[in-house]
């Protein structure tokens, strides 16, 4: 047998198909930018000669394989983070401004944050570029005419970031949010803690899970949330569905539709007229293997050990059908991840932050200043939320991307405001106007070229 040929710094990961571990990883890192192979050790020959060359007689999988000869055996998103050189932990305890997520809003507020001299550090649970990290291919952003994968978009809103200064720290949670006096605390999952004058919540919203019987627990193995980019490869010549009918589903399915049998999108409407852009709904009606079925939903899924049949509604009538399906893509719209702020900051019923552009937080209770929180302000002063996790938010990423750029003007506001006249402002080293001083890294994220 020929010993396969792999790609210098390429990452190889060996493991089961229809295994959420392996899922995991590939979409981790997929989303990071690292560039990767994947090998099925129940279909690959080479994937079991690769595996029992480095590990032999072991059946632990998955199991991954770095560049510098390192096997991994099952190991959690975070330690793989951290053997890839990822930043798991940020350098300091002491910030001017923190940021708590990573995404559009937050990167853009990272760059003209660290831009203007203020050390920044902006905290992300998953990897950079939240949502738009999910999108085959990104067309309605300015300055792009031909369109970019998100994953590439990210990455280069990374690499802006970094060339400022800003640490960008990846896989850390924040659990909690605590005042005293002028300082701000962010708690992290492993216990730290980071010490800010400001803050801006950026964390966006996650994929709202489908309440169907069989699908929670086939999650990795066939039922997949964001992961059309990942896991395409897997579905060639296959029957799958695609169910939602917002800009994320459609551009799902005419990626699926590149390698996949049939491509089918379930919506809830009467069509994708409705809640699709028309560049996505035109292209869809061209392409000749993707079928809509208007006013459909997914009620349960089953099969042995992974997806191989779902049960479909039709919503007019109430008629189901089962029908065969080799996975399941869900865009079924998002919720806030927003519990951890407890409350500290005010939410809405939906857990959506509340700003000063909102009525019920223009004046909230126990404000302690004479003036009102500004736009983009939470009734904690000093605390800004920007992006999707923000209520009334536009839910386009250039508008997320506003409004991270649009917090910095108003924390620069905050901390003149909030300076003391014993403490003046530290000199930058990156020139005039900048008002707090600027720690750059010297690792910078990703440390692998783009995914394979």
């Amino acid at each position: 047998m020929q010993y396969p040929v792999f790609v210098e710094h390429e990452v190889r990961l060996i493991g089961h198909r229809w295994s959420p571990r392996v899922h995991e990883l590939k979409q981790f890192l997929a989303r990071s930018g690292v560039r990767f192979r994947w090998f099925d050790i129940d279909s690959d020959p080479d994937a079991r000669h690769l595996a029992a060359s480095v590990a032999p007689g072991s059946e632990t999988f998955p199991m991954v394989l770095l560049p510098d000869g390192t096997v991994l055996m099952d190991p959690t998103v975070e330690a793989l983070a951290q053997h890839l050189g990822l930043p798991t932990e940020p350098s300091s305890t002491v910030y001017d401004l923190v940021i708590v997520g990573a995404g559009p809003a937050g990167l853009a507020a990272s760059i003209y944050a660290a831009s203007e001299g203020l050390h920044t550090v902006a905290v992300e649970q998953d990897v950079p570029g939240g949502q738009i990290s999910y999108s085959a291919m990104i067309e309605n952003y300015p300055g792009f005419p031909r369109g970019l994968d998100g994953s590439d978009l990210a990455q280069r809103a990374v690499a802006q970031a970094e060339r400022f200064g800003v640490e960008i720290v990846v896989t850390r949670r924040a659990t909690g949010l605590r005042v005293d006096g002028a300082r701000r605390h962010i708690q992290l999952d492993d216990g730290s803690d980071l010490a800010t004058h400001t803050v801006v919540l950026s964390f966006g919203v996650s994929f709202r899970w489908l309440d169907a019987p069989g699908c929670a627990s086939l999650v990795g193995a066939g039922v997949y949330y964001g992961a059309a980019t990942v896991e395409a490869s897997t579905c060639r010549n296959q029957d799958v569905y695609v169910l939602g009918g917002g800009n994320s589903a459609g551009q799902a399915a005419l990626f699926l539709a590149r390698v996949a049998r049939t491509v089918h999108i379930l919506t809830d409407r009467d069509s994708l007229d409705e809640t699709m852009s028309q560049y996505l709904v035109e292209r869809i009606q061209r392409t000749p293997n993707i079928v809509v079925h208007p006013h459909t939903t997914v009620v349960d899924a089953g099969g042995s050990g992974h997806v191989e049949w779902l049960l479909v509604r039709d919503t007019a009538t109430g008629e189901t059908t089962r029908v065969p399906a080799y996975a399941l893509f869900v865009f079924i719209g998002a919720a806030p991840r927003s519990d951890w702020l407890g409350d500290t900051v005010e939410r809405d019923e939906h857990g959506f932050v509340l700003t000063g552009v909102d009525d019920a937080c223009a004046n909230p209770a126990g404000w302690p200043l004479e003036r009102r929180p500004y736009p983009l302000e939470t009734r904690v002063p000093g605390v800004f939320a920007a992006g999707d996790v923000r209520k009334g938010s536009v839910k386009r990423m250039t508008a997320a991307a506003g409004e991270g750029a649009s917090s910095v003007e108003l924390i620069h506001d905050y901390l003149r405001e909030a300076r003391r006249p014993e403490e003046p402002a530290r000199q930058s080293a990156t020139g005039p106007g900048a008002r707090t001083s600027v720690t750059r890294r010297d690792a910078p994220y990703p440390p692998q070229p783009s995914a394979s």
